[in-house]
């Protein structure tokens, strides 16, 4: 065929095709100056930030969580999954090549479709041959996938990141509270002995007459609830252990090798004081979410260059014959070469409907990434607040706690020189172990919120130390 007539059936074909739909307006994801981030940066925070606790114990169980965690398992391969489809796609940029050989033994049939003296006869058929091809990748339907692959595995690694973020604030988190049990017990141990010495107190004022049995009776009532109260704060506090060795992938095995924390709780960790202006450059989960736009955004591309012509180049190079010594003969040989040009005519709506599906999935993604920002600012926020009304709450509750504490020991020595009844005793006993309890809760609640704030900051993860080496364009 002539080439002007080759250049008119092109253009027929491409007058028929189907024609990519007009793209849709997509929203728009949310910036730095639109969430109300401040010009003060966030302080970054060491790789391993919970040594600043102070305890051996956390740091080890902290170790362990980050060599045993299934959830990290799972996220690594993930990871190891995505790389693979980014080489995957890599690969489908440059020239294949195939070797192929085959013999068979057969018999020629007799018609004339087999000229004598094969037919009726029975041969070996050989043949061998290589094959050598390339797609152009005029249009960028195969780079937008590389693009999207590539993506998708840096998103994965940052998943690998914000899981290993998670799952080291999640140990803190639970070793915070273990904490706050053993000191619950403590109050509740205390509490008890206060309450026996009371009932003693107490059985020596019925002795010399100053007291009823019924005074009597109202202090032993109070020493059984006591023990209630220790009991539970116990079990509670084995209930952390629980949970922290089941993050730490230990199981019931560990739980007799942790023991009671002796972290400092007003460890100074590195927490803003207002939204960082880098908060949304240093949380993986959102870096993430901004890469998955990236990535529904590739492939939306690459659905539509999927409506326009493949162009790939195509050579063959072999040899066959009827009859194996017939291979090695020159006549044998054959070769070709030229190029292959795909175009979709008519596919009953399958590009548009896989357009459209690109698309709504670029909606979702971008909708999730804004979804991601608003989180982080919120939860940003809510702890930078927490953590101003706790550090105030605490002023005001160490005031309330030294003078419950005076009270009380007043209110006991009056009772035991007979100027107070049991009463008063028992109304001082019970404000002075609600003001523990109340502060012994502030000083967890501190601890657990730096370590919320921390990570809701990124905590000690650094976006520019990635482990892909991949370029991907923003």
């Amino acid at each position: 065929m002539r080439i002007p007539n080759l250049l008119l059936l092109l253009a027929a074909a491409l007058a028929g095709c189907v024609l990519p739909p007009k793209e849709a307006a997509h929203p728009t994801p949310l910036t730095d100056d639109r969430v109300g981030l401040s010009d003060v940066a966030a302080e970054p925070a060491a790789d391993d930030w919970w040594n600043s606790f102070q305890d051996p114990q956390l740091d080890r169980l902290i170790r362990e969580g980050l060599k045993d965690s299934p959830t990290l398992a799972q996220a690594r391969a993930r990871l190891a999954d995505a790389l693979a489809q980014t080489q995957s796609a890599q690969s489908k940029l440059l020239p294949s090549a195939n070797l192929d050989a085959s013999a068979l033994y057969q018999r020629a049939p007799e018609n004339y479709l087999i000229p004598p003296p094969l037919a009726g006869h029975s041969y070996w058929m050989g043949q061998a041959g290589a094959s050598l091809g390339w797609d152009l990748d005029f249009w960028g339907h195969q780079a937008d996938a590389v693009h999207r692959a590539a993506a998708l595995a840096q998103s994965s690694q940052y998943d690998v990141d914000n899981a290993r973020l998670m799952l080291t604030g999640a140990i803190a988190q639970a070793y915070v509270e273990l904490y706050r049990e053993y000191a619950l017990a403590d109050i509740a141990e205390r509490s008890e002995a206060q309450r026996q010495n009371i009932v003693d107190i107490t059985r020596r004022r019925v002795g010399a007459g100053l007291d009823t049995r019924l005074e009597l009776r109202q202090a032993e009532g109070q020493l059984p609830q006591a023990r209630v109260a220790r009991a539970r704060a116990q079990a509670a506090a084995d209930l952390a252990v629980h949970q922290l060795a089941a993050l730490t992938g230990q199981g019931a095995g560990g739980y007799g090798s942790i023991q009671r924390p002796v972290f400092a709780v007003d460890a100074a960790l590195p927490v803003p004081s207002a939204l960082p202006i880098n908060l949304l450059a240093r949380r993986p989960d959102v870096l993430s979410a901004r890469l998955n736009v990236q990535a529904a955004d590739a492939q939306r591309l690459a659905d539509k260059a999927a409506f326009y012509p493949d162009i790939s180049l195509r050579a063959i190079a072999g040899i066959g014959a009827f009859g194996m010594n017939n291979l090695v003969q020159w006549s044998a040989r054959g070769y070709g070469a030229g190029p292959l040009i795909s175009l979709p005519l008519f596919d009953g709506g399958r590009l548009r409907a896989q357009y459209r599906g690109s698309e709504a999935q670029l909606d979702a993604a971008i909708a999730a990434y804004n979804g991601a920002v608003l989180h982080a600012v919120q939860q940003t926020s809510d702890q930078i607040t927490q953590l101003d009304a706790l550090a105030r709450e605490r002023v005001d509750q160490q005031q309330t706690l030294e003078a419950n504490e005076a009270a009380y020991g007043l209110a006991e020595e009056r009772y035991k020189a007979g100027l107070a009844s049991y009463l008063t005793v028992l109304s001082a006993e019970t404000q002075v172990l609600a003001a523990r309890q109340t502060m012994v809760d502030i000083l967890a609640d501190q601890a657990g919120a730096r370590v919320t704030l921390l990570l809701a900051v990124g905590g000690s993860f650094d976006p520019h130390s990635s482990r892909i080496m991949t370029r991907i364009n923003p």
